[in-house]
Order: C-alpha cells, then sequence, then structure tokens
C-alpha cells in the first residue's frame, strides 16, 4: 500500500480519516498534559525581549487583530499569532521534548491551533485530536530521519514541526486528502531551521514560523493551492534532500497503533535537554550536602558528547547563550539549586560570582555515556570530594513530571503575568479542555487583562 499510494499519501489518508474515538484516554491525557505545559511556557516567555522584538516588527503589516497572544494584552491576526506564541512558547528552551528525535512538539503545533481556534469554532476535543494527530506527524516524520538530519545541522523542531503544524490546521479545516497531501507538500517547502542559531532570538523563531507556515499551508490547501504529492518520499523531497539518512517505515507502520504523543516529557530545567542530568546532579549534591558556592574548589562533569557539541559554550554573553552552556548551567544549579528561567536572565550570566565558579567547571565527552545520563564530581577547598550518577534526569520517561509538578511550573511561570486566581482558573480549564465546548476559552484564560 505503501509503495502504490506513497508515504506522503498514506500519512495524509491517515490523518484526513482518524477519528477522536480511537484514541486511547491515556493518549488523550497526556495530550492535555502536554497543552497544559506549552500554555504556561507561551505565557511565560511572553514579556521576552524576543517577543517584543517580534512584535514590534510584524505588527506594521499585519491584519485585522482577532487573535490574542499568550500572557499579553495585544492582538493580531490569526497567523501572526502564530508566530508570536510560537516565539513566546518556546523562547525559555522550557517546553516539551520528544526525546527519541530532540522535537519540541507542542510549540509548532498548538501555537497554530489556537491562533486558528480565533476564527474557527471548534470544541476542545476537536482541538485535542488535532494536537495529538499534527504531534504524531511531526514526530513520525523526525523518526524517520533522526539523528542524521540533526547532525547535518537542522533544527528538527522547526524543520518537521511545520508539518505537524499543517497537518493538525488540516485536520481542523476538515480538508480532503488531496488537499491534506497539498498542505504537507506546501509545509514541506518551507521546512527550515538552522542548528547554527542555537542561542540566539531564531532559536525560538523556528517554531514560532513552523507554527505559521503550518497554518498557512492549510488555508492556501484549502483553496486548491498545489504541491507535490511525494513531499516526503520523492528523491528531491524533504528525507532525501534533508537528510543523509532515512527509514519511511517510522511513518507509516503502526499508524494509530500507538501514539508519538505518549512519550513527550516536560522539562523542570529551561535548557538544552542534554544539560539536565548535569544539571539534576548539581542540584541533588547542593542539597544533599548543603553546599556553598564558597565551598567549591571545581567542578568535573562527564557527559555525552552531544551536550558539548550543543551546550559547550564556555563564556555565554546572553540569558540565551547561557541555556546552550553546560558551564553555566551547572555553576547556576550550584548556586541557587534551580535552573529555571530566572538563572538563565541576562544578570545572572553576567553575575560575577556565577562567572567565578563557572570558570571552574570542566566537562568530558566520553562515548560511553548515554545522552540522558552524566555525572557530576566536586572538589571542596576542604580536600573532600562528592559526586553524583545520574542514570535519568528528572522529567525523563523514567522519572515523569507529576500533574501537580506541571501546575507548580505553570504557576510559577505566570507569576508577575497572571494574578494568582486568574492562573488557578487557567490550570483548571486546560485540565477541563476534553469538554470544553469552545476551544477559545482556552485562550481567554491565558492573556492578560
Amino acid at each position: 500500500m505503501v509503495e502504490s499510494l506513497g508515504v506522503t499519501v498514506v500519512l495524509a489518508d491517515y490523518v484526513v480519516g482518524a477519528s477522536f474515538d480511537d484514541v486511547p484516554t491515556a493518549v488523550v491525557r497526556e495530550s492535555v498534559r502536554s497543552l497544559l505545559n506549552w500554555a504556561g511556557c507561551a505565557i511565560g516567555g511572553s514579556g521576552h525581549e524576543t517577543v517584543d522584538r517580534a512584535l514590534a516588527a510584524v505588527s506594521p503589516f499585519a491584519g485585522e487583530g482577532v487573535a490574542r497572544l499568550f500572557g499579553r494584552v495585544e492582538k493580531t491576526d490569526p497567523l501572526n499569532a502564530a508566530l508570536l506564541n510560537g516565539i513566546s512558547s518556546h523562547v525559555f528552551d522550557f517546553d516539551d521534548t520528544h526525546l527519541k528525535t530532540i522535537i519540541h512538539p507542542a510549540g509548532p503545533v498548538a501555537s497554530c491551533l489556537l491562533a486558528l481556534a480565533e476564527v474557527r469554532p471548534m470544541t476542545g476535543a476537536e482541538l485535542l485530536h488535532a494536537f495529538i494527530l499534527g504531534v504524531e506527524v511531526e514526530c513520525r516524520i523526525g523518526n524517520a530521519v533522526y539523528p542524521a538530519h540533526y547532525d547535518i545541522g537542522w533544527h528538527i523542531t522547526g524543520t518537521a514541526g511545520v508539518f505537524g503544524a499543517a497537518a493538525a490546521a488540516g485536520k481542523i479545516l476538515g480538508l480532503d486528502r488531496q488537499q491534506m497531501v497539498w498542505a504537507l507538500g506546501i509545509a514541506g517547502t518551507q521546512s527550515s531551521g538552522f542548528r547554527e542559531m542555537f542561542g540566539t532570538m531564531c532559536k525560538s523563531f523556528h517554531p514560532g514560523r513552523a507554527a505559521q507556515n503550518g497554518l498557512l499551508s492549510a488555508l492556501l490547501a484549502q483553496q486548491g493551492f498545489t504541491s507535490s504529492d511525494r513531499v516526503l518520499e520523492a528523491p528531491r523531497g524533504f528525507a532525501h534532500v534533508m537528510s543523509t539518512e532515512r527509514d519511511f517505515s517510522e511513518i507509516t507502520d503502526g499508524l494509530g497503533d500507538h501514539f508519538e504523543i505518549s512519550l513527550n516529557t516536560y522539562k523542570p530545567f529551561a535548557c538544552g535537554i542534554v544539560i539536565h542530568p548535569s544539571i539534576d546532579g548539581a542540584v541533588q549534591l547542593r542539597t544533599d550536602h548543603d553546599l556553598k558556592p564558597a565551598d567549591i574548589a571545581r567542578v568535573e562533569l562527564k557527559v555525552a558528547p552531544l551536550v558539548l557539541e550543543l551546550t559547550g559554550k564556555k563564556t555565554p554573553r546572553t540569558g540565551l547563550e547561557g541555556k546552550f552552556s553546560v558551564y553555566h548551567s551547572v555553576a547556576a544549579a550550584l548556586t541557587y539549586g534551580a535552573a529555571g528561567e530566572k538563572e538563565y536572565s541576562n544578570a545572572c550570566v553576567a553575575d560575577p560570582a556565577i562567572m567565578a565558579l563557572r570558570d571552574t567547571v570542566e566537562a568530558t565527552a566520553d562515548r560511553t555515556v548515554r545522552d540522558d545520563e552524566a555525572t557530576v564530581t566536586v572538589f571542596l577547598k576542604n580536600g573532600k570530594t562528592l559526586s553524583k550518577y545520574v542514570s535519568h534526569a528528572l522529567g525523563s520517561l523514567e522519572r515523569p513530571m507529576s500533574d501537580k509538578d506541571l501546575e507548580a511550573k505553570f504557576s510559577g511561570l505566570c507569576e508577575g503575568i497572571l494574578t494568582p486566581a486568574q492562573t488557578a482558573t487557567a490550570i483548571q480549564s486546560y485540565w477541563d479542555a476534553p469538554s470544553i465546548q469552545d476551544a477559545k476559552q482556552l485562550i481567554k484564560v491565558a492573556v492578560k487583562t
């Protein structure tokens, strides 16, 4: 069937024909957790200068202000709302992670759907189903090309995310099979995002643009705007042009039998996921031994090679760069016992005390160490040595964040933006998402008044 119809057509056919009744209850619950986590990140990041600058750039050219921005009072058109909410949700690097591909699934898909919800009525159940399908599409495409696609420099959240956003929006718009194929093709020709941009404002631009471009793809396809029917598998299509290796069975096998959103994880630390084991170990050592920065002579890390490849910035200059510095992250974790958005502010990165401790941190890449493990060793000035091995960091599938953990994270991100009462209402609204009649309620509770 795959060979006769083609991978792109098979995937489109699945999305068009999928029924919410066939989605297991546990999968629906995970989609709610994903949306709750995404919304908190979008609200929390809403005041970042990256969002301010993007909004200032697009506002003079935006359409009618019918779509609201999470955590803000401004309105814009749906396409720009998808862009800006996508940027906001990823700017702290605090959003969800599909560990198999390091895709941040919710950013492109949720940002797209909630912008579309402003102008296209949908229930909470319809939104959740489209969200689940969008995540399925982006993560299956990611599975097919990871790690080769990522290794050559593509930011997979942007490149795969645009497909997920297009599929999700297309499901809500009721696209037929041919239109869905076109939507995926239009999305594919806009697939982009370079890892070179990590540590700059462009990193969060990638999921925002994927959300915006995915929504545009579905809208164009709805109007009969054509594309190739083989965007994924063609010799000059996505998988062959943008990856040195590919496995199309990852896209087509078991469609509807298992759901990639079940593998979603949520970050307790606001930085690149590969740093999390080192941070976790540092926090545990600080807590267990009541460590103070003044007690520490030096710190040694044994980490996976990917850690230094992605987060080897020894002298970050900004908070965004700090998120890609295992050295800063461990210094902040040992100092504050945390690595939230406050620990990645410009001020924290430039703090002389943090910088002094950061300079004592040494990291060694070891090919026998998995991406999700690390050993943190602290040498004290009194001659003692303390060490902590982390096999799986907090927030991983093996040590998942609970519902209460997600609520606490959401509340912390909303502090100073929404009132405590608004925050409580927002949390409850997201838990109630499967039963709400108007998905716009999920936007209403997440904006400043």
